[in-house]
């Protein structure tokens, strides 16, 4: 009798094992079949919103059905961000990942969400250098001569960025501690809004995503110092790195998407599996190569090593400069 129960038993787990299995499989199968959205955590026109719009097309047209990005600026990314790590974890709720969510981490002390603990990585899409830009009215030239033109205007120039937190704030932040100079943080809730009134000339200068500017750089609109990555950008070849002027300094954004917590492994799978066949299509990457980044396709778990050593590199940051946002 007990060598029968132990029998019927472990029919029961087989049978539950293959019922699960096949419910994953059906999950992968059968997703995505209504329309998905995608939250992001700025306004549009800035590199979030391109990042996203831009990869959201392909897996529209590939996975044949809507991802449809909302836009959902507010409290310094973490509106989107807490809104994506309490979604249902069913594959219908998507997040574009960005620098702010590694900063975040340390910035803010009472967040209602932990980051890496409560989302899921799914793909990384591009690394991108930020552009030390000035309105043209600034007489600077070079990174050397805005420098001295800030020590000789003290809290007399403003910093636009794209919300506190952001790698854009910080990127500022961590030239202002390397260098002495003393700016006027001016916050926006996005790069759109800070673009705007930086062609108005209301800002004076600005560490933004090179996606966002690169257009009014090259238009001749805004003037691009240098980049902030150790080594050139493509895009702007002739622009030299910050580091030439001030050495050691780096920073860089990176974007990706991720899902709440708990999201099936075969739908994260999926997702991963179309967004680098999105980064392989040639169409996309001749968008994003005019964008001046380098794609950093791979696994979900390459994109969260990327997630983890920038919360690390951010917290030493933000740490170092006393940056706050509360």
């Amino acid at each position: 009798m007990q060598r029968l129960v132990q029998g019927v038993a472990a029919l029961v787990f087989a049978g539950t094992v293959v019922a699960i299995g096949a419910g994953a499989a059906r999950a992968q199968d059968d997703y995505p079949n209504h329309a998905v959205r995608w939250l992001v955590g700025y306004p549009p026109g800035g590199s979030t919103d391109i990042c996203a719009r831009l990869i959201g097309q392909y897996l529209s047209e590939h996975l044949h059905q809507q991802f449809a990005v909302e836009n959902k600026p507010g409290a310094g990314n973490n509106l989107a961000t807490e809104m994506a790590a309490h979604a249902p974890p069913d594959g219908y709720t998507l997040y574009l990942v960005n620098p702010a969510n590694a900063i975040n981490a340390t910035l803010y002390k009472n967040l209602n969400f932990n980051f890496i603990r409560d989302m899921s990585p799914v793909a990384g899409f591009i690394r991108v250098p930020n552009v030390m830009e000035v309105n043209p009215s600034v007489p600077a030239k070079t990174v050397a001569e805005f420098i001295d033109y800030a020590k000789a205007n003290p809290g007399k120039v403003n910093m636009a960025s794209s919300g506190i937190g952001t790698s854009v704030h910080l990127s500022g932040a961590l030239f202002m501690m390397m260098t002495g100079v003393n700016m006027v943080h001016v916050p926006y809730r996005g790069a759109g809004p800070a673009l705007t009134d930086m062609l108005a000339d209301q800002v004076q200068v600005m560490f933004d995503n090179l996606p966002s500017s690169i257009g009014h750089i090259q238009a001749g609109r805004l003037r691009a110092l240098a980049v902030t990555t150790t080594t050139r950008s493509k895009a702007l070849p002739d622009v030299p790195t910050v580091a030439d002027t001030v050495p050691g300094y780096e920073a860089s954004a990176w974007f990706g998407v991720a899902v709440p917590r708990g999201t099936p492994r075969p739908i994260i799978d999926k997702l991963n599996k179309a967004v680098n066949e999105a980064l392989a299509d040639p169409a996309v990457q001749a968008k994003l190569a005019e964008l001046g980044g380098t794609l950093i396709p791979g696994t979900p778990e390459d994109f969260g090593k990327v997630i983890v050593s920038e919360t690390e590199k951010w917290a030493k940051v933000v740490k170092a400069t006393g940056a706050t946002a509360e």
